[in-house]
């Protein structure tokens, strides 16, 4: 079975937008930092990531990097109340499929999803 991995360390987002996910018919699986994430053998079971920009430990670009490094094909949509044009232009260089800025419209997310879900390798 293959999940939409929501890494967050704001427990109310995890929630919130694992909920929606599940409403619509997805699995899903959230860690609060991205170390948990990368940690976990659920890492091999990503339909795709939705990856916080700013957390405790290890950034979201930090994450996008390790997969990258690592050769894993998890395509990535970011979320991020603090996302620069700068930073954007970096994670999507870097293969994100999407950035969404906190607080983003739900069929936002849900089209990113479906984005990605299309892109998994």
């Amino acid at each position: 079975m293959s999940f939409v991995c929501i890494v967050d360390d704001d427990a109310s987002i995890r929630n919130s937008v694992g909920s929606l996910l599940k409403a619509v018919g997805y699995a899903t699986v959230t860690f609060p930092s991205g170390e948990e994430f990368l940690a976990s053998p659920m890492v091999d079971d990503a339909l795709c990531v939705l990856l916080d920009l700013s957390m405790q430990g290890m950034q979201g670009l930090e994450v996008q990097r390790q997969l990258n490094a690592e050769q894993r094909r998890i395509p990535v949509v970011f979320m991020s109340a603090h996302g620069d044009d700068e930073v954007v232009r970096e994670a999507l260089q870097h293969g994100a499929v999407s950035f969404l800025h906190k607080p983003f419209v739900e069929e936002v997310l849900l089209d990113s999803i479906e984005l990605a879900v299309g892109r998994k390798s």
